[in-house]
């Protein structure tokens, strides 16, 4: 018969450690509650008890961080919920082995992140590990609520401050003030957004909390070179002394490729006869095979690399590592920029310059989201304003026909006296 007496401070005070063994001194007030003396000499708060027959014992706290007092307010929670046929033990086990954020992001990466393309998954990856891993890794997937969802999306909004560099050689480095980042705070609420959807298909939770999260307002950019600032960024290319990037940025201007697509172009991929470029599905942000007409300009480009670049290489520009295409051209576009007087363009502004001139060409939107590989039409759509011109010069037109055409009136005073 196990030994029972009012468990207090002094009880446990006194208490000898048993040699060789652990040993309980039962409560003589609530069933089950206990102190465990270890043998050396440690003590901790139990709980010993029966689930659907089988013998159980939870260990709650340790003293002297957890009182007497606290202890047994704790015993009587416990006491109750196993008097209601709950079983705490497990329940305390089925938390500790939850899965949290972590693990969430974790398998996250590795089911759906890594099946997309390097760039889409190296950005998610970076969304994870700096903006929602340490806020969010240690807790519970089950855990995160709507108001959290928000509250971190708010957080990104609001920007953090970066490194920037202060000087051409990079020695010095300050901190910037915060940036605000609404299009991120956006982006970041997409990918939590699918990664609870699929929580929920694993059964690790039954909702969303990111669906129907809070969108910032995004205002698209939209810049489009003039034609005098075309020709002027043409007059650059044509006399900078690299032109295997100047190359790459003509085939931008020519095809309205993303500057990755052409930068990773290889020979095989293009039928000059036929006037073809098939760009393969690894490259194309849509991931599906992309094949588009090309103008004979860009055919006399690829003509010409053929002629520069060693047999056996594939790539069309390749790079100064060994086996690799050129891997980035930020700088030359700097200079370009520069040369150009065009400062506040991006590369990929050429992509909207290439629309525009399609559109002022007389070409339609379905033409225009075939040519630059759009899978929805609604992202065409940002280039519908610019079929303005076209109609306003038919309406021109209509006008013309159905205005009133200007009479000539005599004066027959003036006519006689003329006369």
């Amino acid at each position: 018969m196990p030994k029972r007496v009012r468990l207090s401070e002094k009880v446990l005070r006194d208490a000898i450690p048993a040699e060789g063994r652990d040993y309980q001194i039962f409560d003589d007030d609530i069933r089950g509650f206990a102190v465990c003396i270890y043998r050396g000499g440690g003590r901790a708060f139990t709980i010993d008890y029966r689930h659907a027959g089988r013998p159980r014992r939870m260990t709650f706290g340790r003293w002297p961080e957890w009182s007497v007092t606290a202890a047994r307010e704790r015993a009587r929670e416990l006491r109750r919920e196993i008097d209601l046929g709950r079983d705490p033990l497990a329940e305390r086990d089925r938390i500790r082995e939850a899965p949290r954020v972590q693990d969430l992001i974790d398998r996250y990466i590795t089911d759906h992140v890594s099946r997309l393309s390097d760039l889409n998954a190296a950005d998610q990856k970076s969304m994870m590990a700096k903006l929602v891993a340490p806020h969010w890794g240690r807790k519970l997937v089950s855990e995160i609520t709507r108001a959290d969802v928000e509250k971190l999306l708010a957080k990104i909004a609001e920007g953090r401050a970066r490194p920037h560099k202060a000087r051409p050689n990079n020695r010095a480095r300050k901190l910037q003030g915060p940036k605000p980042t609404p299009v991120r705070a956006n982006r970041v609420g997409e990918v939590l957004r699918k990664m609870f959807n699929l929580a929920v298909e694993w059964g690790w939770r039954s909702d969303n909390p990111a669906s129907g999260f809070y969108r910032r307002v995004e205002s698209p950019r939209e810049r489009f070179l003039t034609r005098d600032e075309i020709d002027r960024l043409v007059r650059a290319l044509d006399a900078d002394p690299d032109q295997r990037a100047a190359g790459i940025i003509r085939i931008c201007m020519l095809t309205g490729a993303r500057v990755g697509e052409v930068r990773q172009a290889r020979f095989e991929q293009f039928n000059l006869e036929l006037g073809i470029w098939s760009k393969p599905a690894a490259i194309t942000k849509q991931r599906k095979i992309h094949r588009v007409p090309i103008s004979e300009d860009v055919a006399a480009i690829v003509r010409q690399r053929l002629l520069l670049v060693p047999k056996g290489n594939p790539w069309l520009f390749p790079g100064d590592v060994p086996g690799q295409p050129v891997r980035e051209i930020r700088r030359f576009w700097k200079r370009i920029q520069k040369e150009a007087g065009i400062e506040d363009a991006r590369i990929h502004d050429l992509r909207h310059t290439f629309a525009s001139l399609l559109v002022s060409g007389g070409a339609s939107l379905e033409m225009i989201g075939k040519l630059l590989g759009h899978t929805q039409m609604q992202t065409t759509q940002r280039y519908a304003h610019l079929l303005d011109a076209p109609l306003r010069a038919g309406l021109d037109a209509v006008a013309s026909a159905v205005r009133p055409r200007l009479q000539v009136v005599h004066d027959p005073a003036r006519d006689q006296k003329s006369a």
